[in-house]
């Protein structure tokens, strides 16, 4: 069914093959909503700051990080308990279920009097928003690009990763204009006004729709033919392990990286609290460039080696933060791992089409993402273990550079499309 007149109507009466890409571009700023929990390192210093000045209570790194990794494990959690749910609803319902439930994380984060309120209201009702939404945007553009599944997913997960180029200066000011739980209260507002009514043009091409002009090679034509296997499936090939371990890896470098951006600007390399908040959001440029452009790598030179280039990536990063703590190493280095954090980000939903189909696609990649959740619950706590004990970031560095080493060879010997068979 590959004729304009498909039963769905487009914004300015749009034919399908241009139309499919306004999806998309609603599905970027739905994340890019979904996504301002990336700027939480701004939020790191004036938490600690309102708790023992305001409140009187001592706080600390790990405390201070627990929300974050709360949030991105009850996120990726709920994408597992959620993915049957995706193919009995509309995503429009879906989406705007999960954006009322991010939004009202955020709103009530403002009520928070102690670190346990502020986890439970902002990390698992906000948590549990994004895990709604963000699989759905995902599965919207992995149904209607099967030609070019890579750069359309890359580009409507793009938004999570450019959302701290807005998000982060601004929740700078508002915290220096009217402080830091009004910051969460507005930040509530603005989510909720602007995912709900972006949720609403979203949906499924219909059954047997395909690009114009795109013929998908025929069972057993090709070596490449992706197989169909449904979520049980798809845990037993070495495939699964070796995407599961190495998107963990990635997960964990890339969201420490993200949750002591700034702090670790300011304490290792002393950079100036401003400019240390401007470099969030430039970092997150590349949160944001890495997810299409690893997406492209995906496609165009296959899953194990754009693996084994984050990898290489990663570790030097972590190579030149440890031996070179300057800010042009701090900047290079963290630039570097935003960046592979956001190809991961490209890399494993991708991945998991190319691999196991998307005949039962929310629910496989539910579970694959069980490994972002993973990361962020180890990256973060990883930072505050090694603050706690040396005073300082700088230990975790080494960590990140032996984990790439790690990763490296996974990918090698695991990463490869599973056998072909019938569907069990």
């Amino acid at each position: 069914m590959d004729s304009p007149s498909c039963g769905l109507t487009f914004p300015f009466g749009m034919p399908p093959e241009k139309g499919r890409w306004s999806l998309v571009l609603l599905g970027m700023i739905i994340n890019l909503c979904l996504g301002t929990l990336y700027s939480w390192s701004v939020f790191v210093e004036p938490l600690t700051d309102y708790f023992s000045k305001d409140l009187g209570q001592a706080v600390t790194a790990n405390e201070v990080l627990m929300p974050f990794s709360a949030f991105i494990a009850v996120f990726s959690v709920t994408m597992v308990l959620t993915g049957g749910y995706v193919e009995r609803f509309q995503p429009r319902i879906i989406i705007i279920t999960g954006g009322i439930l991010t939004g009202l994380g955020w709103l009530l984060a403002s009520t928070a009097t102690s670190m346990l309120a502020l986890t439970v209201l902002f990390g698992v009702i906000g948590g549990m928003g994004v895990g709604i939404a963000y699989g759905t945007t995902i599965a919207v553009a992995a149904r209607w690009f099967p030609d070019r599944r890579g750069l359309a997913v890359g580009m409507t997960v793009l938004g999570v990763g450019f959302s701290a180029v807005v998000t982060a200066n601004l929740a700078g000011y508002l915290i220096n204009s009217y402080g830091i739980m009004a910051t969460f209260l507005i930040f509530g507002i603005g989510i909720l006004a602007i995912t709900v009514p972006m949720a609403l043009p979203l949906t499924y091409p219909p059954p047997g729709w395909k690009p114009r002009g795109w013929n998908p090679a025929l069972p057993g034509e090709f070596h490449d033919e992706t197989p169909e296997f449904t979520r049980r499936e798809m845990v037993r090939p070495p495939a699964f392990c070796g995407l599961f371990i190495c998107y963990f890896i990635g997960s964990i470098a890339g969201l420490m990286a993200v949750s002591i951006a700034k702090p670790a600007g300011t304490e290792l390399v002393h950079i100036e609290t401003g400019l240390a908040t401007s470099l969030v959001a430039f970092f997150a440029l590349f949160n944001g460039g890495g997810r299409p452009l690893f997406g492209m790598l995906t496609d165009r030179i296959n899953p194990r080696n754009t693996a084994l280039l984050s990898f290489v990536l990663i570790a030097a990063a972590g190579l030149l933060m440890w031996l070179v703590p300057t800010i042009p190493g701090y900047i290079a280095a963290f630039a570097l791992l935003w960046g592979c954090l956001g190809g991961w980000l490209a890399i494993a939903p991708t991945v998991t089409a190319q691999y196991f189909g998307i005949s039962d696609y929310p629910r496989c990649y539910g579970v694959v993402f069980l490994a972002y959740g993973a990361g962020a619950i180890a990256g973060p706590q990883l930072a505050g273990i090694v603050k706690t004990l040396t005073g300082n970031y700088l230990g975790v560095f080494p960590a990140v550079f032996a984990l790439a080493v790690v990763g490296f060879f996974v990918a090698f010997f695991l990463m490869k499309p599973p056998k072909k068979r019938a569907r069990l």
